[in-house]
C-alpha cells in the first residue's frame, strides 16, 4: 500500500500527472522532489540487479506479485486503458505490453481494488475491492482538508474476494463491517494474512485459504499492514506506524475515526505467524514499507525514503536489523519488491524510464546475491 505507499498494497494510491522532460518534479504518494530528468532502466550501482526488463509502459502499475510457478504476475493498474480507479490484472511475464495492449482484467471493473495475490494452483487470485459497497470509485480525501498532511483513506467498503484468471468472480472471503484488505498468501499455500479494522484498530489477522479460522496476530495501537510471509511460512514481515506520544495517539485515533491514516512514519516488524516474538527491525525514521523476505529468509528487501526525503529506493537489511544495504539508486520511486518463488528474479514498481512523467511501471530483473 500499498502503495502502495500503499499500501500500497502495498496500499497504493497513485498520482498520474504529466510534467516537463527537462526538469520535473517526480512524486509518488505525496512525496516529491525536484530532480533532473533521466531515462534509464538500470544504474551501475545496482549490483544485485541484472538484465532488467520493463513490463508496462504508461499509467500507474504496481503491487505486482508472482504466481507459484513464476510464469505470471497479478497487479493493480490505474490511469491507463480507460481506467479511473485501480483494478486488478494478470499477465504472463513474456507478454509484450509495449504497444498499449490491455492485459486480462480479473477484478469486476467496479469500485476500487488493491492488494492482489495468487493462490496455489496459479489459476485463482485473491484481491481487495469496494465494489459491493459502491460500484463507483470512492472519493480520495484532500490533503488540504487535513493541514496539508499526506493521508491514506482506509475505505470501510473493502472486502477480500477470490476470482479466477479469466475474471470470473468465485467467492467472498470476508464479511465484517469495516476495512478488510491487503491479503497475501503463504508460500506453503495454507494461510492468508490481511489487515482489518474489525477490532477497532488496524491489526493483522490470518485465515485459512477458504476464509475459515480467522486469528488475530497483532494487538498494539497503530497501523499494522502490508504483511508478507517468510519463505518457510513461519514468520511475518510488516510495516507499522505505532504512535507513542499522547499527541501521536490522539491524531492517529482521530484520523482512523474518519477512515484515514497518515503513513509518513512507519518502521518494519517481524513476528511469528501467531504474533509471538514480535521484533522491530528498523529504526530509520520516515516511511519504511513494502517489505519482502529475501529467499534465504535471513534478510528483508523494502522501500524507504529515509536517505532522501524526495525519493524512495529499495534497501536490504538482515532480520536482526543489521547490515543495511541500498539496492536501487534512481532519484524517483522504487517499491513493491517480490522475489520469484525460485529466488532467481525480482519484480518491482518504479518511476524510472518514464519520459519525465509520473508513470509508475513494472520491472523484472535477475537477482544477483
Amino acid at each position: 500500500m500499498k502503495q502502495t505507499i500503499l499500501i500500497i498494497s502495498v496500499l497504493a494510491f497513485f498520482i498520474g500527472c504529466k510534467s516537463s522532460k527537462t526538469k520535473t518534479t517526480q512524486s509518488y504518494d505525496g512525496y516529491s522532489g525536484a530532480t533532473k530528468y533521466v531515462n534509464k532502466i538500470h544504474y551501475e550501482e545496482e549490483k544485485h540487479l541484472k538484465n532488467i526488463k520493463q513490463l508496462t509502459f504508461g499509467g500507474d502499475n504496481a503491487e505486482a506479485y508472482w504466481s507459484f510457478d513464476d510464469k505470471k504476475l497479478v497487479f493493480q493498474a490505474n490511469n491507463v486503458w480507460g481506467l479511473e480507479c485501480d483494478q486488478i490484472f494478470t499477465m504472463n511475464i513474456t507478454d509484450d505490453l509495449s504497444n498499449g495492449q490491455k492485459p486480462q482484467l480479473v477484478s469486476t471493473g467496479m469500485g476500487r481494488t488493491t492488494c492482489s495475490y495468487f493462490l496455489p494452483g496459479n489459476e485463482t487470485i485473491i484481491y481487495s475491492s469496494t465494489h459491493l459497497a459502491d460500484k463507483e470509485c470512492p472519493p480520495t480525501p484532500k490533503k488540504e482538508d487535513y493541514g496539508n498532511k499526506y493521508i491514506w483513506p482506509v475505505y470501510e467498503g473493502y472486502d477480500i474476494f477470490v476470482a479466477d484468471t479469466k475474471g470470473n468472480q468465485l467467492k467472498q472471503l470476508t464479511f465484517e463491517d469495516g476495512y478488510d484488505a491487503e491479503p497475501t498468501v503463504s508460500p506453503k499455500g495454507d494461510k492468508i494474512v490481511f489487515t482489518s479494522t474489525r477490532t477497532g484498530d488496524l491489526e493483522l489477522f490470518t485465515m485459512n485459504i477458504d476464509g475459515s479460522n480467522v486469528q488475530q496476530v497483532t494487538h498494539e495501537l497503530g497501523y499494522d499492514g502490508g504483511a508478507f510471509f517468510s519463505p518457510d511460512g513461519t514468520k511475518l514481515i510488516f510495516r507499522s506506524s505505532r504512535p507513542k506520544t499522547n499527541a501521536e495517539i490522539k491524531e492517529y485515533k482521530e484520523l482512523l475515526a474518519e477512515g484515514l491514516v497518515q503513513p509518513t512514519n512507519m518502521e518494519l516488524y517481524i513476528c511469528n505467524v501467531d504474533g509471538s516474538e514480535l521484533t522491530k527491525i528498523t529504526n530509520l525514521g520516515s516511511a519504511n514499507w513494502a517489505p519482502f523476505f529475501h529467499p534465504s529468509g535471513e534478510k528483508v528487501l523494502f522501500s524507504s525514503n529515509h536517505k532522501s526525503k524526495s525519493s524512495f529506493n529499495l534497501f536490504m537489511v538482515n532480520i536482526d536489523g543489521t547490515g543495511l544495504e541500498q539496492i536501487t539508486f534512481d532519484a524517483v520511486f522504487d517499491a513493491f519488491p517480490m522475489f520469484s518463488y525460485d529466488g532467481k528474479k525480482l519484480v518491482f514498481s518504479s518511476n524510472r524510464n518514464n519520459n519525465g512523467t509520473h508513470d509508475t511501471n513494472l520491472f523484472i530483473a535477475d537477482w544477483v546475491d
